[in-house]
């Protein structure tokens, strides 16, 4: 539990989007006794913790060894926050997604548990599917959701898995909506569009939505409920630290809004007149696609969340002209 700045905190996942911007955010209240663990790899994400202040860092890779074999190496933790895991939407390899969103997410909360850890991981909103049954994070019988891509089954099967065995109520899991914000450089096709039509603005002049394929809703009127990060760590944060909050927790605004809304939103945070275009959905993707979003987020508000959240427009603004006009990361405009 995170009782004072002195607390011992894992963040898994540490330099990646919500794993960074989560430490950006601890460290602004002051924590920084904290081991981030993530996988390199070949890209950029590193940049994401240079303005960071963190005690150590750990290969993924090696931090699932050590727990698996010789735990007692990483000494206790007061809080662990498991956002690593492969985030991609389209990504095939089920064998894959089995271990690392799946697999080893056992072994850390079976570990964290023993120690008496603070355990809260990233599930996600892909876990409700089309939303045929509901986005509700109170649902009783979750063997009713039917996620469309492998990624949301991964994140599913754990959340099965820790409710089957009886322990979902101690620990803290979070269907994250649609977040966007400052650190997502790295995510090449999983950026937000935000991001992706940010450079495009700057390379045409105009903005790429897809077309509907769904007779229920216009070109550009499909529906996100879209959350910037920075308040999405705010909810993480409060939620760790409330002894009384267990099991699943939709993270969103609790607001529906349309791709053109974002557009526009984008535009006038770079005082521009809104030039959009829209082009085909790749077919692999249409029979996976969601075309309303929305989380119920009366749970997280009963368990104490009353910040305000911020809204479409604003948050636009703040990452366009605070992060992606001045290619800032988080933590650089304190610098």
């Amino acid at each position: 539990m995170l009782e004072n700045t002195r607390s011992h905190i894992l963040v898994t996942g540490g330099a990646g989007f919500i794993g960074s911007a989560l430490v950006w955010e601890l460290n602004r209240r002051g924590y920084d006794n904290i081991v981030v663990a993530d996988h390199l790899g070949l890209d950029e994400k590193w940049k994401n913790l240079v303005p960071l202040k963190f005690q150590d860092y750990l290969d993924g890779g090696d931090l699932e060894k050590i727990v698996r074999d010789t735990p007692s190496k990483l000494g206790k933790f007061d809080a662990i926050f498991h956002l690593g895991a492969c985030s991609a939407t389209t990504e095939k390899n089920a064998d894959y997604l089995m271990r690392n969103n799946y697999e080893f997410t056992k072994v850390l909360s079976e570990w964290a548990l023993s120690t008496e850890c603070r355990f809260v991981y990233a599930s996600s909103a892909a876990t409700y599917g089309d939303g045929a049954f509901g986005m509700d994070d109170r649902m009783a019988d979750l063997h009713r959701l039917r996620p469309l891509n492998m990624y949301g089954y991964s994140k599913h099967l754990f959340d099965l898995h820790a409710h089957m065995t009886g322990v979902l109520g101690r620990v803290v899991g979070l269907k994250y909506f649609n977040v966007f914000g400052p650190n997502e450089n790295h995510k090449g096709d999983m950026r937000s569009v935000v991001h992706k039509a940010f450079g495009q603005i700057g390379q045409t002049g105009r903005a790429q939505l897809f077309r509907s394929h769904h007779a229920n809703y216009r070109d550009g009127e499909q529906q996100r409920d879209f959350l910037y990060v920075k308040d999405a760590v705010n909810m993480t944060i409060h939620l760790a630290s409330t002894p009384s909050a267990g099991g699943l927790y939709n993270l969103g605004s609790g607001v529906a809004r349309t791709w053109l809304d974002l557009a526009r939103a984008i535009f006038a945070a770079l005082g521009r007149e809104p030039q959009i275009d829209f082009v085909d959905m790749p077919e692999h993707l249409r029979g996976k696609y969601q075309y309303h979003t929305c989380a119920d987020i009366s749970k997280l508000r009963q368990a104490g969340f009353t910040a305000d959240i911020t809204s479409l427009e604003n948050s636009v603004a703040d990452y366009v002209r605070g992060y992606l006009v001045p290619e800032r990361h988080l933590g650089d405009e304190v610098g």
